[in-house]
């Protein structure tokens, strides 16, 4: 009992100079509910739990700083690993990995085309590589983009052409979707649109979707085609 009142004197005093609960219970082992009933006529200040909320703020903002830092070093320990693995990929290997990447993601329904569509600049340029390995040149592809319509057309219609390093006579005119790029729930994936290489010629298209099948009968087997 007698350390109950001492503990009770110890909040009550905390109390006074303008501690959070938190931060009696971190002096005081009590409930909190017990702290509710002995420090109910003891109020804090509008001042004081603005100071406190600022305090966890900027608490709570070096902690996420820590983490992300911590994550970021992780992440690049990882980067340095896959480098030393992956120091540069063969045409033979870059053939591969696009024709998975043409399995996931490229077009196959229309007939004689071969065609990408993505907003990652970093991946079209890749299917670009990857058609050349096919025998295709760059002045023979099509780029069809798709904007929204609060975006400047001309500015990322410039951002592409200087980005896949295409010129503009490449560009088919742009698509303009009736809704808003702002009103979308992740804007930053579609920052400067959606873009789609296009190459058309009946051979190589044979050619890829010939590949596909034969990489499917290797992993489901014919009765699955």
């Amino acid at each position: 009992m007698k350390a109950l009142r001492k503990e009770k004197s110890e909040a009550i005093r905390m109390r006074k100079e303008g501690a959070s609960y938190s931060q009696i219970r971190q002096k005081v082992s009590v409930s909190k509910s017990s702290l509710s009933l002995w420090l109910h006529n003891l109020p804090l200040s509008n001042e004081r739990i603005n100071e406190l909320r600022g305090h966890n703020v900027v608490r709570i903002e070096r902690y996420r700083e820590t983490r992300r830092k911590t994550r970021e070093s992780r992440w690049a320990t990882v980067r340095e690993s896959i480098a030393k693995e992956f120091p540069k990929f063969t045409n033979r290997e870059l053939l591969i990995a696009g024709l998975f990447l043409y399995w996931g993601e490229g077009g196959k329904t229309k007939l004689a085309t071969t065609t990408l569509s993505n907003t990652d600049p970093a991946m079209l340029l890749f299917f670009i590589r990857w058609l050349a390995l096919l025998g295709v040149s760059k002045n023979r592809l099509r780029v069809h983009v798709h904007l929204y319509a609060d975006m400047n057309v001309q500015k990322e219609l410039r951002y592409w052409s200087r980005v896949l390093g295409l010129p503009r006579s490449s560009f088919r005119k742009p698509y303009i979707k009736q809704s808003n790029r702002t009103d979308l729930t992740y804007v930053q994936k579609f920052t400067h649109g959606t873009c789609n290489v296009i190459f058309e010629n009946r051979d190589v298209s044979e050619y890829v979707l010939q590949a596909l099948g034969h990489i499917r009968s290797l992993f489901a087997g014919e009765r699955h085609l």
